[in-house]
């Protein structure tokens, strides 16, 4: 039951639109999610099954990529299964807890990812700079440790929002012109004051993805710079291969995010049948083509999964 108060009605139940003006298309919008969202789960699953089951490839480089795995398939199933019972069945009605959960989900599991590819960074330079090293400062102990650290950083930080949107008062419109929920775009159908909401959210994301891409550029200069100091081409091109996959993770996961934060924050003007797509693309194109990269990029990878197959098949 709604509340009420000083404001008049809190709404505790919204609505999803899907995509706005494309309503009509949504049947055949679908699709294209559907096949994006069913090759991420194979992929990332295949993903976590070989480098669990394979001992081959128990190294900190693989276990990470696991940990990356496990992240693709909690954000993309955070929000492809609600935008297509919306294609679907119209059930775009959704409850105020049940909206904060969601987007506690998808932010504390972007953050999580981001802090992932900070690691696997990290990984890289131990790897190509000091590679005697290399097992003795990786150690299992360690891993363990960057993981609990990895996941205590993205729900800590996040786990404050659903506070603050829970002393918020609903009395705007109840619509919501999206396939997913978000913190600043439920927020701003409230009529308090969510200015503390927007600075909150602005210094999670300095303090977390923004201080994450400096640490990791400059962890990739120090890389380069070790590799251009390597005496035979051989080695310098074996070094940059291997930094190849995540180069282009880092391009696709961080290019995605940044075009998403500012369609809205600055793109008001950008109509929602282009905005609300092109931003559940930049959360479904990470998990779908991950696997994918590391598949065509990693040897040892692309080797286990031929084997599992098809070699195993037979």
């Amino acid at each position: 039951m709604p509340t009420v108060n000083h404001s008049g009605t809190s709404h505790t139940v919204f609505r999803l639109l899907g995509i706005p003006g494309l309503q009509d298309q949504h049947m055949w919008i679908s699709i294209p999610f559907f096949i994006s969202y069913v090759t991420a789960l194979l992929g990332n699953s295949l993903l976590i099954f070989i480098i669990l089951t394979k001992r081959s490839l128990h190294e900190p480089m693989y276990l990470f990529l696991c940990m990356l795995a496990g992240a693709d398939i909690v954000l993309s199933t955070c929000t492809i299964p609600q935008a297509l019972a919306i294609f679907w069945f119209h059930a775009g009605d959704i409850s105020l807890d049940r909206c904060i959960t969601q987007l506690f989900f998808i932010h504390s599991t972007f953050i999580s990812e981001s802090g992932i590819l900070l690691v696997m960074a990290f990984d890289r330079y131990i790897a190509i700079c000091y590679p005697l090293r290399y097992t003795t400062i990786l150690t299992n102990a360690l891993i363990k440790k960057i993981c609990v650290t990895v996941s205590l950083r993205s729900y800590g930080t996040i786990f404050p929002i659903i506070f603050l949107l829970k002393r918020l008062t609903f009395c705007q419109n109840n619509i919501i012109p999206h396939t997913f929920c978000e913190h600043i775009g439920l927020a701003k159908y409230a009529c308090n004051d969510i200015r503390i909401n927007i600075w909150y959210g602005f210094s999670i994301l300095m303090s977390t993805v923004v201080l994450d891409v400096v640490l990791i550029f400059v962890s990739y200069m120090l890389i380069l710079h070790a590799v251009f100091h390597m005496p035979s081409p051989d080695a310098r091109h074996k070094a940059l291969n291997t930094c190849g996959s995540h180069v282009c993770i880092i391009i696709l996961f961080y290019g995605s995010g940044i075009f998403t934060i500012l369609t809205q924050r600055f793109g008001r003007h950008i109509p929602p049948c282009i905005h609300i797509p092109l931003a559940n693309v930049c959360i479904l194109a990470p998990p779908m083509l991950n696997p994918i990269i590391y598949g065509i990029k990693t040897k040892q990878i692309q080797e286990q999964v031929v084997h599992f197959l098809f070699i195993k098949q037979k």
